[in-house]
């Protein structure tokens, strides 16, 4: 998933991102032209990882230890932590709470300024607030960093037993995982039932797995540009960025939390992204938004310059690893790889078919990541599932960005089966 926020967020729509100086150190000609003073990371120096530390600003995030966690793939996390935050009040009756699960690099931080501690503004904000489709004076909205990521929650740049960050040590992590331990936090918050499990893209990964996992824990789902198992070409697309990361060679295994600014992973995940940002957006948009125009005062038949649309992707891998963690990119892109609803339940359609909470399944229909057949599929299969098809020039970003269309979808659901008025 991708953090853009809108069709014309940040400095690209057909004009260009004036360069930038870098440290020399971020500038090896295999990715951008050292010449031309570009870089992945432009903008001043960086750290080797943009993961959240103990010490670091708090923010609006609050923390659940929730204990030791035996993993599917076997091993063993001795303590789990997981961030969260939340917004509203949960009522007497206990019955308004919603669950918000956020997609690949996205994290607790759902809705809310930029701030200490949040390095971006709420990447679902005209989703979730006071008077918004889920409304935050109706109901109670809780948000967790996923186990594996890199803001707060136990991920690998958190620290093992011996003090240190778990790096390469992390073991392997499934969606099942992640969602036992978000069930582990519904016990600490004192919830029994979540009126709405809501999520898109990794985030409907988990969606489809609380409501397999624990079907008398929700009353209803919402799985938003998702699967229910991970297909081939999505496995491939994920092949080519695990390889981005792991073969640079300031990754060193998993283990560069040591590093000093400017010699962390930086150049493999911000490939890593721009391989990603490919199948977020639509062949359409990226066509008609930028063509086959030049970079602003760059030349293409010079060997050295870029497109326009190349100058966009260098955009987001920049803007990500100010942000975001490559070994959480791996752990969480490796979780998302092995996604399959129907492992050890029969096979998928066995296991859509005993879901028996109301469900809501969205797709866009210019989503090329999760293409629209893979939300009909989990339609199908629940049987008593609401299918909405959204359209969008935006591809898998829609979720992201046609809040007109997908809002009242959302808010009419929701008041269908947690139609309580205030909390």
């Amino acid at each position: 998933m991708s953090e853009t926020a809108g069709p014309q967020a940040g400095p690209y729509h057909r004009t260009v991102l004036p360069p930038s100086g870098v440290p020399s150190a971020l500038q090896p000609n295999s990715l951008v032209p050292a010449s031309r003073g570009r870089s992945a990371t432009s903008g001043g120096a960086v750290a080797a990882s943009a993961a959240w530390r103990d010490g670091d600003p708090v923010g609006d995030r609050r923390f659940a230890d929730l204990g030791p966690l035996t993993l599917e793939a076997g091993g063993r996390l001795p303590r789990v932590r997981l961030a969260y935050e939340t917004w509203g009040t949960l009522n007497a009756a206990g019955d308004n709470a919603v669950l918000v699960l956020h997609a690949l690099t996205g994290d607790s931080h759902v809705t809310g300024t930029a701030g200490p501690g949040h390095p971006t503004a709420g990447w679902w904000s005209e989703m979730v607030g006071p008077g918004r489709p889920i409304d935050t004076n109706r109901y109670y909205v809780v948000a967790p960093n996923v186990l594996g990521g890199c803001q707060g929650s136990t991920g690998p740049s958190s620290a093992a037993p011996d003090g240190t960050p778990w790096g390469s040590r992390f073991p392997y992590v499934t969606v099942r995982d992640q969602v036992a331990a978000e069930i582990e936090l519904a016990d600490h918050l004192g919830i029994g039932t979540w009126a709405l499990v809501v999520g898109a893209s990794m985030g409907g990964h988990r969606v489809l797995e609380w409501a397999a996992s624990a079907p008398d824990r929700v009353r209803a789902i919402a799985a938003i540009a998702t699967a229910a198992q991970t297909s081939g070409d999505q496995i491939a697309w994920a092949h080519a960025q695990l390889g981005a990361i792991r073969s640079d060679p300031r990754f060193r295994g998993g283990d560069y939390y040591a590093a000093a600014d400017d010699d962390g992973p930086h150049l493999g995940l911000a490939v890593a992204r721009q391989i990603a940002h490919t199948t977020y957006r639509s062949a359409a948009e990226l066509d008609t938004r930028f063509g086959r125009i030049p970079q602003g005062g760059e030349d293409p038949m010079d060997g050295d310059g870029r497109f326009a649309v190349q100058s966009y992707l260098d955009h987001h891998g920049a803007k990500l690893v100010r942000r975001f963690d490559a070994n959480s990119y791996v752990v969480l892109t490796q979780s998302m790889l092995t996604h399959d609803l129907g492992r050890d339940r029969g096979g998928v359609e066995s296991a859509l078919a005993g879901i028996t909470s109301r469900a809501l399944v969205v797709a866009v229909d210019s989503d090329r990541l999760f293409l629209p057949a893979q939300s009909a599929r989990i339609a199908r299969g629940i049987g008593h599932a609401d299918l909405h098809v959204v359209r969008s020039d935006h591809g898998h970003d829609g979720f992201l960005v046609e809040f007109d269309t997908l809002g009242p979808i959302v808010a009419a659901f929701l008041h269908e089966v947690a139609p309580v008025t205030r909390a």
